[in-house]
């Protein structure tokens, strides 16, 4: 029996240049690329130019060689992180819900919509360097918005979406280019604390900030610990102050606006009594004086927890942007009518800007100046780790040190001063 030879169409271009298979110009002069991928499904791509058009031939051979799936070539960022949200275990509700408000204000709206085959690192390093040169962001916030960037594209290397992550190393370039602008937190001396509260007291719209302000800087709470804070969980007899929850706040940027959630102390440590100090004693009783002269009383109930110490004027929990807002506004109108009033060319005493969360650094750091124990530091603050808190310890010996070599040389100087004017011989 004769065999039958089956016949292969060749195909040409315009230019009379043998096309291979699968390859096709169009009426337009467009060149195209069909074939079948590895589930069966019809794919295509489109060129200029025959030789753009072998190129990317070139890599889809090289994707299904190196076994990259074809079905997920046209998937977004987005949708990878959306799978990264289903899948991602090991994180405290707390911290993926960080990651996730990050992700949303910053990577979603643009760069999020890119096919993520596409992605190449040059792509990342532009996207970061906007964000610090446009958007103004810090290096300590890229850092959250690397970490939860870096596992969705690690996530897309792992399930053979993408060859490699074009994310690795890429915050260590970053902070090499412009700087780890993490600046050590620096305390309120005891001067600013003591300038900064009696102002504070001098100033009756002020005063209702005093107590929970006062309170944090001498208790080192967080502020999502004081803002969860209830009656029941200060005891004004026994003087100690019980710290087994905390307040988290959402800020959705949609529809559902912003939320709280109550969680557990994100480790054992963080379970712990304070002891209150009578002047601690003296600020919440301020505060209870406040809500009843007010008539303001808790209304929020949040997973079980109500009867909240510290509420806004419309009996709401407060957050860490509120009392920040707050620090800011009164530090400013608090320097400006000191320097009003500083006689022409003095350098009066001002209160620098700082954060709720420095009160709990400036908490730690007077503990180490007056010889508190590390171990108990470590106690009172709730941390867990060690050498979190030997970094505060070490950082304040070394300005003790400082500071009580530099009233050595001046002691050295005034004494020399005094044996110039009295002369030896009157000693």
């Amino acid at each position: 029996m004769a065999s039958i030879k089956k016949t292969v169409k060749v195909r040409y271009d315009k230019n009379h240049v043998r096309l291979n298979k699968g390859e096709y110009q169009r009426a337009d002069g467009r060149y195209c690329y069909r074939w079948t991928d590895l589930c069966k499904n019809r794919r295509a791509i489109y060129a200029r130019t025959l030789d753009e058009l072998r190129r990317l031939e070139k890599q889809i051979q090289r994707d299904r060689d190196d076994g990259i799936r074809e079905d997920m070539s046209y998937a977004t960022v987005n949708q990878i992180f959306e799978l990264w949200k289903e899948t991602k275990r090991g994180l405290r509700d707390r911290t993926k819900t960080s990651y996730i408000y990050f992700y949303d204000l910053f990577v979603r709206p643009n760069f999020g919509q890119k096919r993520i085959q596409s992605v190449k690192r040059s792509d990342v390093r532009a996207f970061y360097n906007n964000l610090i040169e446009t958007r103004g962001i810090k290096v300590a916030t890229l850092d959250n918005i690397h970490t939860v960037l870096h596992q969705v594209f690690q996530l897309a290397v792992d399930d053979d979406i993408i060859r490699k992550n074009p994310s690795s190393m890429m915050l260590k370039e970053i902070k090499r280019a412009f700087g780890n602008d993490s600046v050590p937190r620096k305390a309120l001396t005891l001067d600013e604390e003591d300038l900064f509260f009696s102002e504070v007291m001098k100033r009756p719209r002020f005063r209702k900030w005093y107590p929970i302000l006062y309170i944090m800087a001498n208790t080192g709470m967080r502020i999502g610990e004081i803002s969860a804070l209830r009656w029941c969980d200060v005891d004004l007899i026994k003087d100690t102050i019980s710290i087994n929850h905390t307040l988290v706040y959402y800020n959705h940027r949609d529809e559902n606006g912003c939320s709280y959630t109550i969680h557990k102390p994100k480790t054992e440590a963080g379970n712990r009594t304070i002891p209150i100090t009578p002047s601690v004693k003296e600020a919440f009783l301020m505060q209870k004086e406040y809500l009843e002269l007010a008539g303001l009383k808790s209304v929020d109930h949040i997973d079980g927890y109500d009867d909240f110490i510290f509420v806004n004027r419309f009996g709401h929990v407060m957050n860490q942007s509120t009392v920040n807002t707050a620090i800011q506004r009164m530090t400013r109108d608090i320097n400006l009518d000191i320097l009003d009033q500083a006689p022409e060319g003095s350098e009066p005493l001002v209160v620098p800007y700082f954060s709720c969360h420095i009160l709990r650094h400036t908490y730690a750091t007077k503990l180490c100046e007056f010889g508190v124990g590390v171990r108990t530091i470590q106690e009172l603050l709730g941390q867990v780790d060690l050498n979190t808190t030997m970094r505060i310890y070490i950082d304040v010996t070394e300005d003790l040190k400082k500071r009580e070599v530099e009233k050595y040389e001046q002691a050295m100087k005034a004494e020399r001063q005094h044996l110039e004017i009295v002369g030896p011989d009157d000693i």
